[in-house]
């Protein structure tokens, strides 16, 4: 099947899935959230804010079906589930926190379970980010290095995965905090034409990577899961001595964003991170390029290293009732060390996203994103919250 036939395929589904969520939040919301006390309220809303407010009640019980497709992993069925909360009713002084969990099977043997948590309580002095994931599918590596290979063999890898950061707030938006990270791979397979082979690299038996570390975080965003305006920096260290597990290296990582409302409710939004490893790394724990976050578009570890860089800029606007529309631009690239990163190796993503709220009260959105890049490079993603 050709990329474009992929694509148009993906969009077809799409909207498709969209279209049936809408029809069965209808169809099944109970009588007690189709009822309302307030009958001059009711009548002053349209028929289409009547059936979101009545989904908006049965999306917060209920998990969404979700689906996407890539010449990697087939045809992708799951469930998506996203509530945005707040710990204590006392608490008036806290921001939401957050609970995501998606669980995912492809018909090509993929196998994707995550549970992701941003919880913030006790007068929003601590703030818990974490992240749990078991994934057992092939992963296709173009390279140990910054050149995208066309035709990568795949390797077979199993993990599980919990990661977070616990952060204590020392003044107005300034959080410092541990931060840790417990991984285990396992049931390894490589093809012998496999990069890994070629590169010689290290982490091909598995095993448990254990590391510990700092995090310093400032935060001004007016919220978290779509900002307006303000200013995001999250910067941590993780250390991963021998003693507690195979491979003796360590990470440094640093994550900066800054939004713009320049009228309306219109967002320019721009990121840069940047991501080092040193010491024995495994090659499962070097820092990978692409993914639903940064990069869009581009297999999520299909190119790794050393260093990684990237930033983007998004541009996101209202378009009608609960629908928006986005636009973004980014580049990024691996590399050996800092000293390598040449302008001209750096990768291009670009692409389109459609908005839709899911959470009025929290502004929180469901995205649908297409990305590209030169070369037939193309992704499709569906989740929740926008990607940074």
């Amino acid at each position: 099947m050709s990329r474009s036939k992929q694509l148009h395929r993906k969009l077809f589904y799409t909207l498709a899935i969209c279209l049936a969520i809408g029809c069965q939040l209808y169809a099944q919301t109970p009588d007690s959230l189709k009822k309302t006390t307030d009958t001059s309220k009711k009548d002053s809303l349209s028929g289409f804010d009547k059936f979101n407010k009545k989904a908006e009640g049965l999306f917060k019980i209920l998990p969404v079906p979700i689906y996407s497709y890539s010449p990697e992993a087939g045809n992708i069925f799951g469930l998506a589930k996203f509530n945005v909360l707040n710990l204590s009713k006392k608490d008036t002084i806290s921001k939401p926190s957050k609970i995501s969990g998606v669980f995912t099977l492809s018909t090509l043997g993929r196998v994707n379970a995550s549970i992701a948590s941003t919880l913030v309580f006790h007068q929003d002095k601590y703030m818990v980010i974490s992240y749990m994931n078991f994934k057992k599918e092939p992963e296709y590596i173009w390279d140990i290095g910054n050149n995208i290979n066309d035709h990568p063999e795949a390797d077979t890898i199993n993990r599980f995965v919990f990661a977070g950061v616990a952060l204590r707030k020392i003044f107005k938006n300034f959080f410092l905090g541990v931060a840790f990270d417990v991984a285990d791979y396992f049931k390894i397979g490589v093809d012998s034409n496999s990069i890994l082979i070629k590169e010689k690299v290290a982490g091909l038996e598995g095993g448990t990577s254990i590391g510990l570390g700092f995090a310093l975080s400032y935060d001004s965003r007016d919220n978290r899961y779509n900002p307006y305006k303000g200013s995001f920096i999250l910067g941590s260290a993780l250390f991963y001595p021998e003693w507690l597990g195979p491979y003796p290296f360590s990470k440094f990582s640093l994550d900066a964003r800054k939004y713009f409302n320049p009228w309306l409710k219109h967002v320019i939004a721009v990121q840069a991170t940047t991501s080092y490893a040193n010491g024995v790394v495994p090659f499962y724990e070097l820092p990978e390029m692409g993914g639903s976050y940064q990069m869009r578009g581009y297999y999520e570890g299909g190119l790794r290293d050393y260093v990684l860089v990237d930033a983007q800029v998004e541009y996101r606007m209202p378009v009608w009732n609960i629908f928006g529309l986005v636009g973004w631009f980014g580049v990024g690239r691996v590399a050996n060390s800092y000293s390598d990163l040449a302008i001209d190796g750096f990768h291009l993503s670009y692409g389109p996203g459609l908005r839709i709220r899911v959470d009025s009260k929290h502004n929180t959105n469901l995205r649908l994103d297409f990305g590209f890049g030169p070369g037939g490079i193309q992704g499709f993603y569906i989740n929740f919250a926008e990607a940074f």
